[in-house]
């Protein structure tokens, strides 16, 4: 009877301490292809298991639009959930909104980072990383997975056309005159293609952009969230070059393609480069079956690209529990170990520098040296687009790229009609900041 009491009191205080434990939710966008959901939560598990005081349930939230999308609806229900791994690009309009917390005094009394500034605590991470994270000098978002986009290539298709694959395009023009003995025909019909990329919202905005700052320009003023420069010579610039890769040259498709389909052209043969995220390296390693190589996205003016991939917030409506457990959950998701190894398993750069000195780290980069191409990249990266209503901001931009694809419209004209839709929709927060004078 004794060992049964004893049994009996040992379950009451294993049950007391399960029920102790902080409960916190963590929503997560799966937004390339891959396993992604299967080793987020195998992380979590693990997470769990060496974290007997908080209990974490994982919750696939769709893509980078659609956790944004639960994400406030979830706040305005008042129902937040305690961690989200959001888009870089929208945690501006999460600070703008009040929507997230600033992390702050988080950083300066936590057991890691007790006493840092915000700019200390920013510099474990690449310098690039920062413009996305911090808000008019305050944190709001922890670097986790972070991207840029590359120029994808097939080693047989650059020998067959009498390219060097050593020797990728580096220019504009280097690009057209290779893209243009990439692409084969017979008869009317091509059978295979110069480049494709994904024009679907949020993939072809980032793409674009990037073009634009390769183009010496700047696609929206970084400092401020009221403005964008969809008619500025740089952009429209990208666009007619996006224009005439389809109707002038023809060495690209007419319509929108998206991620699945380009993918699946490259692996097929039925295209010779594609323009992807860095993100989707362990995808095409595991499913290309021939030769390919990566390399920066092609300059006119500058080299360039824009930073992509996401950050932890922290959503507001969180008890201060909840708020300490959700810090405890990012420090370790961040950590070397744990940002280096979900680097190597999808090809995301690990956005904590000291990742790459870890012995695991420089075998990966030794024996997969597509995976450097990034890493190489973030010398000349920039922030990806961040603005007040930035979903659809970017998706004016977007439609009228699409209507370009498309065939539907002329560059100049669809920078226009962007540029008209996007000051409308950015028109309350000029009026509440820029236009609104002290009195």
């Amino acid at each position: 009877m004794r060992l049964l009491h004893v049994a009996t009191v040992a379950m009451t205080l294993i049950t007391g301490a399960a029920q102790a434990a902080t409960e916190l939710d963590l929503f997560f966008p799966v937004p390339v292809q891959g396993k992604l959901a299967n080793e987020m939560q195998r992380l979590i598990e693990q997470f769990d298991a060496t974290h007997p005081d908080i209990h974490v349930t994982a919750v696939y939230t769709g893509s980078y639009d659609d956790t944004n999308l639960k994400t406030r609806a979830a706040i305005q229900a008042g129902k937040s959930p305690g961690a989200v791994i959001m888009s870089a690009n929208f945690v501006r309009e999460y600070a703008i909104n009040d929507d997230a917390i600033p992390l702050d005094s988080i950083i300066a009394n936590g057991a890691e980072t007790k006493g840092q500034t915000p700019a200390q605590f920013m510099d474990r991470f690449w310098p690039a990383l920062r413009i996305n994270a911090m808000e008019q000098g305050h944190v709001y978002g922890v670097p986790f997975h972070n991207s840029t986009p590359l120029m994808y290539y097939s080693v047989d298709a650059f020998k067959d056309a009498g390219l060097d694959p050593e020797h990728p395009p580096a220019t504009w023009q280097e690009w057209v005159d290779a893209l243009r003995k990439l692409t084969k025909r017979e008869g009317d019909k091509t059978t295979r293609w110069g480049v494709m990329f994904p024009g679907t919202y949020d993939y072809l905005g980032w793409i674009v952009s990037g073009l634009a700052m390769a183009n010496g320009g700047e696609y929206y003023n970084p400092g401020y969230g009221g403005e964008v420069y969809y008619t500025a010579p740089s952009t429209v610039g990208a666009v007619t070059l996006v224009d005439k890769f389809i109707h002038a040259w023809k060495v690209m498709p007419e319509g929108v393609s998206d991620a699945n389909a380009v993918t699946t052209a490259f692996f097929q043969g039925r295209t010779a480069t594609m323009l992807l995220s860095t993100g989707s390296l362990s995808f095409v390693r595991d499913n290309m079956k021939t030769p390919y190589k990566v390399a920066f996205l092609p300059r006119q003016l500058v080299n360039a690209a824009p930073i992509g991939g996401a950050s932890l917030i922290i959503p507001r409506g969180n008890s201060p529990e909840r708020q300490a457990a959700a810090w405890t959950l990012i420090n370790w998701l961040t950590s070397p170990e744990i940002a280096g190894g979900w680097s190597r398993f999808t090809g995301y750069f690990a956005p904590r520098i000291a990742a790459y000195d870890l012995p695991e780290m420089k075998t990966y980069l030794a024996e997969h040296p597509d995976a450097k191409v990034a890493l190489d990249q973030l010398a000349y990266a920039r922030g990806w687009f961040a603005t007040y209503n930035v979903v659809g901001v970017r998706k004016a931009m977007e439609d009228g790229v699409q209507a370009v694809l498309s065939g539907k419209a002329t560059p100049e004209a669809a920078m226009a009609q962007a540029q008209k839709e996007a000051e409308a929709l950015l028109r309350p927060y000029v009026e509440q900041t820029a236009l609104k004078l002290p009195q």
